[in-house]
């Protein structure tokens, strides 16, 4: 078999030693070739075509971030991301998972580090299956100057109309048609009744949006989507939707959002690989006075995940937080678990609130999708509704089965055609308790929909 070849770019000599004798450790790779910064690494990828790039974050003339999208446009390639642990980093780096990164590790510090070795392990892990990924796709620019949501739309549409010369769409006998994704349309779930609207707020917001949040320019992708049969009813494969500028302008929450502690429906999220993206095409679409709370378990390391919801907090009509200990849980918030804590719902008097625990890991992982998933079975008072979206490995199958058992609402699993990595959802779907696979795109729109029931 013939290596797999990958570039190495840092621009500390020292560093680039570490990472290559890091890779080389594996007889499945070898290095095609090292670069010292982004122009050198753009001109690396052009003439070596390597199968994968590990990408450092701060360098002189052309940093990662800037030669991450040029590598994307023109040769899209799995990337790592090698990323510290300084806030500027964290927030960086889920920048660049938008931007189309496959993943990211932490970098080593240095060759005598206590974690070097385990650093060597996830690196290689995260190769292996990069190299393994054959949709490796690029994240879509948007002009942030000109874009509005209006002008997005229009634009989706008219690529599509002169892209698509026939719609193919399958359709199982009993479902109906999947509802237009709410980028398409006005992002009003609840029309005015009597003069009032269906969901009042009037306490003041959850949290402060932090002043360093960077609203960046990344967007999710918008996979290419083939038609694919399913004996699970509720699967729809849609035509083909390009999107070339996908993101809202920054949205700037009222002061009303997130003060209702009283819902019949929750929603329960897990995601790994390529998750920042995917659930920033989620988050984002879904409306100001959605009357849900929104739990989420990304895999991520401590720290990561506060950046990951700083940035989805900048784009959404929602508050997005990282949770914390015995948090009021409220209608319209995005709780995201912070990395290394496992994160649970509980009920006490007057509510819902959020559990943290450090128990043992779970499928590998601490948050665990499992864990999420499986506080949720004891409240049959509740509409509950569980997604899993892209990602290595199986964690949140096991929960999702037992929500199933439990009388769960909705059971949505993502559809290969728009996964980073089918691993999660494919679990799920294996073990016979997901009723809907959705592109991507749909996926908002679905909740939305089940919202109403």
């Amino acid at each position: 078999m013939v290596p797999y070849r990958v570039l190495v770019v840092d621009d500390s000599g020292f560093m680039r030693k570490i990472i290559s004798d890091l890779i080389i450790q594996d007889p499945q790779f070898t290095i095609v070739a090292t670069a010292a910064n982004g122009q050198e690494a753009i001109e690396a990828v052009r003439e070596w075509k390597p199968d994968a790039v590990t990408l450092d974050l701060e360098m002189p003339l052309m940093n990662g971030i800037e030669a991450l999208q040029a590598i994307m446009k023109e040769n899209p390639t799995p990337v790592i991301m090698l990323s510290g642990i300084s806030e500027d980093n964290t927030r960086e780096t889920i920048k660049a998972l938008q931007f189309g990164a496959f993943d990211f590790i932490r970098k080593p510090s240095n060759a005598i580090s206590n974690d070097i070795h385990q650093v060597g392990d996830f690196l290689l892990e995260k190769l292996r299956t990069a190299v393994l990924t054959k949709r490796h796709q690029p994240a879509i620019t948007i002009n942030e100057k000109q874009a509005t949501v209006i002008d997005e739309i229009n634009q989706a549409k008219q690529q599509n109309a002169a892209a698509s010369e026939k719609p193919k769409q399958y359709v199982e006998p009993t479902p109906a048609p999947l509802p237009t994704p709410i980028k398409e349309r006005d992002k009003t779930l609840f029309p005015k009744e009597d003069g009032k609207l269906g969901l009042q707020r009037s306490a003041p917001p959850l949290h402060t949006k932090q002043s360093g949040a960077n609203p960046g320019d990344a967007a999710p992708d918008k996979a290419k989507q083939a038609a694919s049969s399913s004996k699970l009813v509720g699967k729809t494969v849609q035509p083909e939707l390009k999107l070339q500028s996908a993101e809202p302008p920054i949205v700037r929450k009222g002061t009303a959002s997130g003060s209702v502690t009283s819902f019949k429906h929750i929603v329960a999220i897990g995601t790994s690989t390529g998750g920042p993206r995917a659930l920033h095409e989620v988050i984002t679409s879904l409306p100001a006075d959605f009357p849900a709370p929104v739990l989420i378990v990304q895999h991520m390391p401590p720290r990561f995940t506060k950046s990951l919801a700083q940035r989805l907090d900048s784009f959404s009509e929602l508050q997005v937080v990282e949770a914390e200990q015995g948090e009021r849980v409220r209608a319209g918030v995005v709780y995201i678990a912070p990395g290394g804590y496992h994160m649970e719902l509980c009920k006490e008097t007057g509510g819902y609130t959020i559990l943290l625990t450090e128990q043992p890991l779970r499928n590998g992982h601490r948050p665990s999708v499992d864990v999420l998933f499986e506080s949720l079975t004891p409240y049959h008072e509740l509409k509950r509704h569980a997604v899993i979206m892209t990602g290595m490995g199986s964690d949140g199958a096991k929960g999702m089965k037992l929500l199933a058992e439990c009388g769960i609402e909705t059971t949505i699993a993502e559809a290969e055609e728009t996964c980073v990595v089918y691993g999660m959802p494919r679990s799920a779907v294996e073990a016979g308790c997901v009723n809907k696979i959705l592109p991507l795109q749909y996926i908002a729109s679905q909740l939305v929909q089940a919202m109403l029931k």
